[in-house]
């Protein structure tokens, strides 16, 4: 069992930490404060082929493993975790459901879009009543000849207000229940799509969420992803994905936490040392590695598995459960070791504390994800 990354997955790790080192980096503090969404540096990314990691080449993107997407998300995510979300949900989420569940037109009509930054994707599932309970959908879409007439309210939609396109799910056979729902892809600019207000958020300030509005929207029904009735299999299939980028979101956002704080601790003395040699920071440090470490490894299985073709639904729950969890603990106790100022916005880890906290709600609760990982410990074959 090699644990060496091959030489390709650190040169593209390098050049990621690089890109966010140099461009990213001297920036994130005035994006953060003033709500700026980086448009300029999301464009490079889809230039450099970030946006299109799940993409084949074929249709614009780098196709690249998805233990290489992970070291990706991870390494923007511990400069930046919004851009991290951002490019997380357009590649991992909508570039994996395009290319893994639209036929041919689709992938050539929209997967350029996606993977070279001409456009972002959002995925619109959650409505006010409805997100881990996807059968309390009430968006609808009614066939009419060749189009479908789609009719709901979606909330938290991230990149929304940037985005080219949306996949929607919505209910065609309310008879059928969750088996009744399909997807859809949406383009933002087409009549009776409004997008809302963006959302003044807790953390990730320079990513975009917002409402959606599908008010009589004319769908062609060459849009729909997949046939009808695979809505609830496609968008479980996405959220498999998008977990597995989650997870990595929260190590990478832990790790830079853990920098900031590891650093502090050489600095700053008290009682004429510095912290690091008090035994209980000495401590906090040398549990918050080896969480980060445990949560990182965990996240590469998940993606390992993916990339084998193998069933990777519980390592990826597995994976986003302990990984945003751990963040949770990783981010106060880098407050801690900063003391009070920790809790001023003048330092940088109050920000990354309040990143962190996501992580345990989108893709799924942690609550979700301990019914998901029971369902398949209890109720499927031993294994991944």
């Amino acid at each position: 069992m090699d644990f060496e990354l091959p030489e390709e997955s650190r040169i593209i790790r390098d050049t990621i930490r690089r890109f966010m080192e140099e461009e990213v980096r001297p920036h994130v503090v005035e994006w953060e404060r003033n709500r700026i969404f980086p448009e300029d540096v999301v464009r490079a990314l889809g230039q450099m082929g970030f946006l299109g990691m799940t993409v084949p080449e074929t249709y614009g993107g780098s196709g690249i493993t998805s233990v290489d997407q992970a070291i990706v998300i991870e390494e923007i995510a511990r400069i930046s975790p919004s851009i991290a979300v951002t490019v997380s949900v357009n590649s991992g989420i909508i570039g994996d459901m395009l290319t893994r569940f639209g036929n041919e037109e689709q992938k050539r009509r929209y997967l350029p879009i996606v993977a070279t930054g001409q456009g972002l994707g959002g995925l619109a599932h959650t409505e006010p009543e409805a997100g881990s309970d996807a059968g309390a959908i009430r968006s609808r879409a009614v066939r009419e000849g060749n189009n479908y007439i789609l009719n709901g309210n979606k909330v938290w939609v991230t990149n929304a207000e940037k985005a080219a396109i949306l996949v929607v799910q919505a209910v065609t056979n309310p008879a059928e229940g969750k088996r009744g729902l399909s997807s859809f892809i949406v383009e933002t600019e087409w009549p009776g799509v409004h997008i809302g207000r963006r959302e003044d958020k807790l953390g990730l300030h320079s990513s975009v969420t917002n409402p959606v509005t599908f008010e009589n929207v004319r769908v062609p029904a060459s849009n729909r992803l997949g046939e009808e009735g695979m809505g609830l299999r496609i968008v479980l299939s996405a959220l498999d994905s998008g977990r597995i980028g989650v997870a990595a979101q929260a190590v990478g956002i832990a790790q830079g936490a853990y920098e900031y704080a590891r650093e502090y601790a050489t600095m700053r003395k008290t009682f004429g040392q510095p912290l690091v040699e008090h035994q209980a920071i000495l401590f906090k440090l040398s549990d918050m590695a080896t969480e980060i470490e445990a949560a990182r490894w965990l996240t590469y299985r998940a993606a390992w598995l993916k990339d084998q073709g193998r069933s990777f639904t519980k390592a990826a729950s597995m994976a986003k459960l302990y990984a945003a969890e751990m963040c949770q603990k990783v981010t106060y106790e880098a407050i801690q070791i900063y003391g009070s100022y920790g809790y001023s916005r003048d330092y940088p880890v109050e920000r990354y504390f309040r990143d962190a906290r996501v992580t345990t709600i989108y893709e799924g609760t942690s609550e979700i994800q301990r019914l998901v990982i029971a369902r398949q410990i209890l109720f499927r074959q031993p294994g991944a």
